[in-house]
């Protein structure tokens, strides 16, 4: 039995979650562009991704896989393309592939949620050295979030910078136990990026 974990179907990559995705620690294989929409899937048993890839491209070979990763509990795959359709129908590949529906997916769960006005320059200097985005600067508000499960950080980080464009991607965390999301900017903007986080993990259909 294949449990199907996490169904994302994100629509226009945004600039700095696209740049992110193509960095070689996340795109293992084909790099995403901005302005392309993505599949993310992700499912245990861990190798069980293996048949979802095989399912999706041969059903639709344009396809790009971006990331194709087996971690200890569970599988990951991230599909784009410039037609959202024919995403949507290799989506439905997979689905039919495995018996299972786009609503079995789990639901995710916002398990902490911050903001952090006026960062100190110390502060600022030891998020940067872990991150993998961009940089936090001294006196900038830092938003955190803590999902899981943890790829809903992915949709999180799009959808925040969709809905704040001066806002900086520092770090997504996206594999592993649960997600992660560090963005930097002004207090509006972590405000109007919260909220927008939060409308989406909430309309979410899932367990």
């Amino acid at each position: 039995m294949t449990q199907l974990r996490v169904y994302l179907l994100i629509e226009r990559l945004a600039r700095q979650f696209a740049a992110y995705m193509a960095t070689p620690t996340r795109a293992r294989g084909y790099p995403p562009m901005e302005g392309e929409s993505s599949l993310i899937i992700e499912v245990a048993p861990a190798l069980a991704i293996h048949r979802i890839c095989d399912l999706a491209l041969k059903h639709a070979p344009e396809m790009e896989p971006g990331l194709l990763y087996v971690e200890r509990q569970y599988g990951l795959l991230e599909l784009h393309s410039a037609d959202l359709d024919a995403l949507g129908r290799a989506g439905a590949a997979i689905l039919a592939g495995i018996g299972a529906k786009a609503g079995d997916q789990l639901k995710p769960r916002t398990l902490y949620s911050d903001i952090i006005a006026d960062i100190a320059d110390q502060h600022a200097i030891v998020v940067n050295r872990t991150r993998e985005g961009s940089m936090i600067l001294p006196g900038q508000s830092l938003l955190l979030y803590e999902m899981e499960p943890a790829l809903f950080a992915s949709v999180a980080a799009n959808e925040a910078e969709k809905a704040a464009p001066g806002i900086t991607l520092v770090d997504v965390q996206m594999i592993g136990a649960s997600g992660r999301l560090f963005l930097a900017g002004s207090r509006e903007d972590c405000e109007r990026a919260r909220t927008r986080v939060d409308e989406v993990l909430r309309s979410v259909a899932g367990q």
